[in-house]
């Protein structure tokens, strides 16, 4: 089992000798090249990703046939569609690597299993569902508060490394721009 995602684990609650041997037999390691869909439009969202190396994203294509990227996760991320696992229901997003990637995939059934076999674990994934939330609400006060060219200068400044590891095109849909844009934006930056 991955170190990476058992110290993540530790960070948020205390794990027992006995919870850390046995926390590895729910999850499933899996190790996917660039652009590899984990989990496909349109289909049941039946598992959680973790990831210990790469980069994910989480996107829907709109009515024109554009991508758009609603959720990324790098090192010592989770990703999935949230909704449609707590539902047990089919997803609108597709998940798929932005870069090789090392990921542990747990499934709703192993999930279920963990949390009714380690009540200890609710609280990791809870406080996993909170960040989780605040992202999303801090991206959303972006949209709402902040020019196209503002959301681009803040988002650089929080996360430079985003910036430069993922796509520009991938980029620029998350943030709500066109990509000719976003590289006006970069090019302005620059000079």
């Amino acid at each position: 089992m991955s170190k990476v995602l058992l110290e993540h684990i530790r960070k948020f609650i205390s794990l027992t000798p006995v919870l850390t041997l046995q926390i590895p037999g729910y999850f499933e390691r899996l190790e996917v090249g660039k652009k590899e869909i984990l989990l496909p439009a349109n289909h049941l969202c039946d598992h959680l990703f973790f990831v210990e190396r790469g980069c994910i994203h989480a996107f829907f294509v709109d009515q024109r046939g554009v991508e758009k990227s609603i959720q990324f996760a790098l090192e010592n991320w989770w990703i999935s569609d949230y909704q449609a696992f707590y539902k047990k229901k089919v997803t609108d997003a597709t998940i798929q690597t932005v870069e090789d990637s090392v990921v542990w995939s747990i499934s709703r059934e192993k999930y279920t299993a963990l949390l009714k076999d380690h009540p200890e674990m609710e609280s990791y994934f809870r406080q996993m569902y909170e960040i989780g939330y605040g992202a999303v609400i801090t991206r959303l006060k972006y949209l709402f508060n902040y020019s196209k060219e503002e959301i681009f200068y803040n988002f650089s400044e929080q996360f430079p490394y985003f910036v430069q590891r993922v796509p520009q095109y991938i980029l620029a849909t998350y943030l709500g721009l066109t990509p000719e844009y976003l590289s006006k934006l970069r090019a302005k930056r620059r000079s």
